[in-house]
């Protein structure tokens, strides 16, 4: 199996973001070291803090990808080749090294900047070890790596402690040469110093986790040390400053430019579905019995010390623990119930057959194959499987390390007996997939002690057991491996179950983690969303894929101590707190009024606010009433969207049943056959576009005069004025005719062109023909027009119209093949029985003629979004023609999009003529008023191509705003159904 990464629509935001924040290259520089072929050039206010970056990614949505990616960008587009990742831990950094080196991730870039590489350089522990003087092979490398090799970018990954180190300023730290240079090596034709060297190629810093590196910290001075042109900061958390005095003092987030330039938080990476849903489960026993915790303090052949609360208990072999049972010592690390005790272990007198521990293990591997069953099955024979893995975090390295390790021997005792039970099970299956998992599980059970599970600990490096360091490489380097069902001979890959100690904490991921057990404690300081932040990616199909959550019932199970129970509402707290804006509970906010309206466009701030006094939700001063602020969540649920994580996305024991409607099969079954077309899949196919079309595109963009500009700026002098006696300077601005606006020459006529190509990637001959006339009898010849300004104006003017007319460069063509749909089954060619009510509308109305028996689902309440025109749709009594009509689900179609995803019409209306055929009118709504964003006017376009090439099995389309849209469009197809 390999990898296939997919630009993601919030990734290419944030990289859309960055560009938009960067403020490129300065050519106008008079530094004369502005060729310097072993730096990069020089940009635009370069080491000025307004000029950095902040990018906030919450943990699982793609940090490092958008990280390396941003290289690529700032290569192709400015020239960039130098970059140093800084980051604060090894583990971190192996992550970053994997990534980059990895051929998914090589093949995934290839697609977009061709022929183009990262050249990466790891500086690692102990590579400044030599006696001669010598500097690291990689260092050097990345430093004198120069810009004639223009498809190469070259990456220096270093952790902050080592960027600290003497070694990096080149001298010795201690000794009698204290302070000396420390390598006799030279670079760049005259520097010693590593960091005088790296400061000349005046980089571009990427710091990861950048909490880790608050600005008054020594990490980020060191980091500030390598003189860095640019930083781009990439983290969930990012560090705190103090604002103001005392009482007045208060601690806000420290942003380079007071914001981040791409903010995704926690509640928008939850509620948007970009990572897994998060369930919480702990030991069912009660309160009192989780409280009388025992703690096994030692443990010898002839005595036993358990710790209970503060109070040590020192129990002799033979012994009654005083607990119910008659429970005795009876040495050799054994109580009289057959329980194998070891330092560390903790259990409960209720529960004395068995550990607290084993309460968890076994929990979680319940759960694992609950889930795997499903992620192995799939919904349909034909969906590719999902490996499941599950991530176990432990207090002992021994205990799972040990030949005879206790934990270890209690978690293949269970497994045993889980797999034998399966296998009990599965022996009677008929079906192929499920003759195919009793093979999987056959193959587990042969091996539970070979290669089923797996752990990694910080105390394994080094060890030089062959068996320990090829488990790290699999848990470290191979994520293929682990999310393959089978290896090229056709094996099965059994490993599914690993341990660590928080080692795996950060850093490190996989996007198949579907179940983390905390069998120790992690300190109530700990970022809860670091703590299943393991477990937060979406999950990829056995050939690679991403699934999106709402492809598969994507959520992570999280089993902790009864002690950490209030573990889903710190870490909701917590996720909540992510956000711009809080919901007032007490009062309804200006903000909170902007949000409702841009969410429910039907209402204006004038007509919310009388709504909601009609209602009884708030006094005159737009405080609640009691009750008001649950009333508002009631009647506009969607405010929650970007500022409350929903309920459903972290739960205690999993979600509860969502509400379903059922659907009116009689209804449906009319559709039965525009279903049976639709449930086919089809390809999108782009179309070629020519040379002439391109040269058409800029010939467009050249005679758009608006584009070029003259480059202009204003020299002022600035008079520095000292008083001696009282060592006061001022400084006086003076703007004369001698300093006044001046225009700034334009670049060479050739170089233009180049950055042009460079850019839109079309060839300079092309650019040439188009341009060389323009300026000649349009600008009379003027190269001055030939500066960076115009060169912005036509490379944006010019991607907009491609944009334009290449969007439009496309067909469908059908599959050999159909899916199932969110209310068709093509296994059963038959409609499904329910669906979930939210797919169809959030809002309820009760009001509804019984009589009218056309609805497609079993009424009342009726479901949907908006009030004007979805409501009125819904409720209006249509002429007899109609024979059936109503809201459809989310995804009951699915029309793929050019710009990724799918989209399906809001309604459906099945049109009965004379001689008894059929017209099917698909509806795509817009409330009325609200304005039509891009992207609306994106799917309406798509929409309109699909079905257009239906018409023939009578499908109409139409777009509509209001209820007298559809209405006239019904009438027409009535009137033409007449003659």
């Amino acid at each position: 199996m390999k990898i296939l990464l997919e630009e993601l629509a919030h990734q290419k935001e944030a990289l859309d973001a960055i560009d938009s924040a960067f403020y490129g290259i300065n050519e106008v520089t008079t530094d004369p070291d502005k060729d310097f072929v072993y730096a990069n050039p020089i940009v635009n206010s370069r080491g000025n803090e307004k000029a950095y970056i902040d990018i906030k990614m919450e943990t699982g949505t793609g940090k490092t990808y958008v990280g390396v990616r941003t290289m690529y960008e700032l290569h192709k587009k400015y020239g960039l080749f130098k970059f140093i990742v800084v980051v604060p831990s090894p583990a971190i950094k192996e992550g970053w090294k994997n990534f980059i080196q990895a051929d998914y991730a090589r093949q995934h870039f290839s697609q977009f900047y061709e022929n183009t590489s990262i050249n990466l350089s790891v500086i690692n522990a102990g590579d400044f070890n030599s006696k001669k003087g010598l500097l690291p092979a990689h260092l050097v490398e990345f430093i004198e790596g120069d810009r004639i090799n223009s498809n190469t970018i070259h990456v220096l990954l270093i952790n902050s402690s080592m960027l600290n180190s003497d070694n990096m300023k080149g001298i010795y730290s201690s000794g009698k040469n204290a302070g000396k240079d420390r390598f006799n090596q030279t670079l760049l034709s005259g520097f010693t110093r590593p960091l005088d060297a790296i400061q000349a190629t005046r980089p571009i810093v990427m710091i990861d986790e950048p909490h880790r590196f608050p600005r008054e910290g020594k990490y980020y001075k060191s980091i500030e040390n390598t003189l860095p042109q640019l930083i781009i900061r990439f983290g969930a958390t990012f560090p705190d400053k103090k604002i103001g005095k005392g009482k007045n003092a208060k601690i806000i987030k420290d942003y380079y430019r007071e914001q981040p330039q791409f903010n995704l938080n926690a509640v928008s990476a939850f509620n948007d579905g970009l990572v897994k849903g998060i369930d919480i489960y702990y030991p069912n026993v009660t309160e009192e019995e989780a409280k009388e915790r025992y703690v096994v303090e030692s443990v010898t052949n002839k005595e036993l010390v358990l710790k209970h609360k503060d109070t040590k208990y020192v129990i002799s072999k033979g012994d009654d623990l005083g607990f119910e049972g008659d429970i005795t010592y009876e040495g050799a690390k054994t109580l009289s119930n057959g329980l194998e005790l070891d330092k560390g272990m903790v259990f409960l007198p209720a529960t004395m057959t068995n550990s607290y521990q084993e309460m968890i293990i076994r929990d979680a591997i319940e759960k694992h194959f609950e889930v795997e069953i499903a992620n192995f099955m799939r919904e349909t024979p034909y969906q590719p499987k999902v490996k499941t893995l599950s991530l176990f975090f432990i207090d002992s390295i021994k205990s799972y390390r040990d030949k005879d390790g206790w934990l270890k021997k209690i978690f293949e005792k269970l497994l045993k007996e889980k797999l034998h039970s399966l296998i009990r099970e599965y022996c009677m299956k008929i079906k192929p997939r499920e003759k195919e998992y009793l093979e999987f599980l056959q193959a587990t059970l042969s091996e539970i002690e070979e290669n089923v599970h797996a752990g990694y600990f910080g105390e394994d490096r080094g060890t030089g057991d062959e068996a320990i360091q090829a488990e790290v490489d699999d848990i470290l380097k191979n994520k293929e491996k682990l999310l393959s069902f089978k290896d090229e001979n056709g094996k099965w890959q059994t490993r599914r179950f690993l341990f660590s100690k928080w080692t795996l904490r950060e850093g490190w991921d996989n996007p198949n983690v579907f179940v983390i057990a905390k069998l120790r404690t992690s300190g109530s300081e700990n970022s809860k969303i670091q703590e299943v932040g393991r477990g937060l990616r979406l999950p990829i199909d056995e050939n690679g894929h991403r699934l999106l959550q709402d492809e598969l019932s994507s959520r992570l199970s999280f089993f902790i101590g009864y002690d950490e129970k209030d573990f889903a509402e710190r870490l909701t707290s917590e996720v909540n707190s992510d956000v711009k804006m809080q919901l007032n509970h007490e009062t309804l906010t200006n903000d909170m009024i902007t949000s409702i309206i841009s969410k429910y466009p039907d209402y204006n701030a004038e007509s919310l606010l009388e709504y909601l006094d009609d209602m009884d939700i708030i006094k005159r001063n737009n405080d609640f009433k009691n009750g008001g602020f649950d009333k508002l969540l009631e009647l506009f649920p969607a405010i929650q969207d970007d500022h409350v994580v929903r309920k459903d996305k972290i739960t205690n024991g999993g979600p509860k049943s969502k509400q379903r409607v059922k659907l009116n099969k009689e209804n449906w079954h009319k559709m039965t056959g525009l279903w049976q077309e639709l449930s086919k899949r089809y390809m999108l196919v782009f179309d070629e576009m020519t040379e002439e079309n391109i040269s058409f595109l800029l010939e467009e963009v050249f005679n758009n005069l608006d584009n070029f500009s003259y480059y202009e700026m204003d020299i002022i002098k600035n008079e520095i004025q000292m008083d001696v006696e009282s060592k006061k300077i001022t400084v006086r601005e003076e703007k004369t005719e001698q300093y006044a606006t001046r225009r700034v020459k334009g670049m060479k006529y050739g170089k233009f062109i180049s950055m042009i190509a460079r850019q839109i990637k079309v060839s300079p001959s092309l650019i040439h023909q188009q341009l060389f006339g323009v300026l000649k009898n349009q600008l009379d010849g003027d190269c001055d027009y030939l500066n960076e300004l115009t060169l912005s104006n036509v490379v944006r003017d010019f991607k907009e119209r491609f944009e334009r007319r290449y969007s439009q460069s496309y067909h469908y063509e059908a599959l050999d093949f159909q899916a199932s749909t969110s209310i068709f089954d093509v296994n059963q060619n038959e409609f499904k029985d329910d669906v979930l009510a939210t797919l169809i509308g959030v809002n309820e109305d009760f009001g509804v003629n019984e009589n009218d028996n056309r609805q497609l689902y079993e009424f009342p309440p009726i479901r949907y979004d908006s009030v004007s025109p979805e409501r009125e749709l819904l409720k209006y009594q249509y002429p007899k023609e109609v024979i059936a009509f109503g809201k459809l689900p989310k995804k009951a179609i699915q029309i793929p999009k050019y710009m990724g995803g799918s989209t399906t019409p809001d309604f459906v209306y099945l049109v009965e003529k004379e001689d008894g055929s059929h017209i099917y009118l698909l509806i795509e709504t817009k409330a009325e008023g609200s304005g039509k964003r891009i992207s609306d006017q994106q799917i309406i376009e798509i929409q309109h191509k699909f079905f257009d090439r239906l018409k023939s099995i009578g499908v109409e389309y139409q777009e509509a705003s209001s209820l007298n849209d559809v209405r006239s469009r019904l009438r027409k197809v009535v009137d033409k159904n007449e003659k």
